[in-house]
């Protein structure tokens, strides 16, 4: 693998997705080398001068552990499975044997906090995760912190709301006739447009505090029906029916996510990161992406 100066600043990514890319794109344009996985070799990453390696969880190229070695920083956002967190299962030891690592941001989600029948919650709540997938979420963050405690990793925690934007967002949704108005009073979500995300990641990377944990979220929470209703008023289309929650046919997971209800604070990020959001709520989102259509 061709060697870079030590002046030059290299990001790898378990995962090279939707927040990933957001990420990429505001380090490519100062001259980061980027490169990640993709669960296939044939996925197609849409962002020029980003080399990806084929990773399904189990088996590692040689050019992924030479990736990891040459990298300064790591951006983990593939979700813990049954199994456990298959980064660290696979690559912990790599990772630790990496001294010019400058920092690791690990993505989780702000389900580990459970549902608070609609209070606030900070990075010092506690954890009471509702299901499954979130009690891995809870098992692999401590599990992260535990191994930068134990071998120096510069390992930083974000817990995220649901992420949207360009190419991920109510808009689309509405025109392809999945988007859903389910009722369920006093139910409210945070949300966080992807370009938000990576700029927070970007002030971490600016800013690294190893072993802190940041909510990464807009300042207001609402009712996803609303939302809902928000996209189908800038389309110009009639909103779908409201339907009950009890009633609705739901799959399991998201069914789950409807039954967590929470405010999610975003206070730390922008004083101790100084981020200043650009879509500090799901309207302006949604306005900036419905311009661009």
């Amino acid at each position: 693998m061709k060697t870079y100066s030590s002046k030059i600043k290299k990001l790898f990514c378990f995962g090279f997705g939707f927040s990933a890319q957001a990420l990429a794109e505001r380090l490519l344009v100062k001259k980061w080398i980027v490169s990640g996985t993709c669960r296939t070799k044939d996925k197609k990453v849409s962002l020029k001068d980003v080399i990806t390696y084929s990773f399904d969880g189990t088996h590692a190229c040689k050019e992924i552990l030479e990736a990891i070695s040459d990298a300064t920083h790591l951006l983990i956002s593939i979700p813990p499975q049954i199994s456990g967190d298959v980064v660290l299962k696979n690559f912990s030891s790599d990772i630790a044997k990496n001294k010019n690592l400058e920092w690791i941001g690990y993505i989780s989600s702000t389900g580990v906090y459970g549902d608070t029948q609609g209070k606030w919650v900070d990075e010092s709540s506690p954890l009471q995760p509702s299901t499954e997938l979130n009690e891995r979420r809870v098992k692999s963050e401590l599990a992260w912190l535990k191994m930068a405690r134990e071998n120096g990793c510069p390992v930083m925690v974000f817990r995220c709301v649901g992420i949207y934007g360009p190419g991920r967002n109510l808009l689309i949704s509405a025109q392809q006739d999945r988007a859903r108005r389910i009722d369920k009073p006093g139910l409210v979500f945070s949300r966080i447009h992807v370009a938000d995300l990576a700029q927070t990641l970007e002030a971490s990377i600016k800013n690294p505090k190893p072993g802190e944990i940041y909510n990464v979220c807009d300042d207001k929470p609402a009712p996803p029906s609303e939302a809902v209703e928000y996209a189908f008023k800038l389309l110009k289309i009639s909103p779908p029916p409201l339907i009950h929650f009890d009633s609705a046919d739901l799959p399991e997971v998201v069914r789950g996510f409807y039954k967590n209800c929470k405010r999610v604070s975003n206070k730390k990020i922008k004083e101790e990161l100084g981020v200043k959001l650009k879509y500090p709520n799901y309207r302006s989102g949604l306005d900036s992406i419905f311009r661009s259509m």
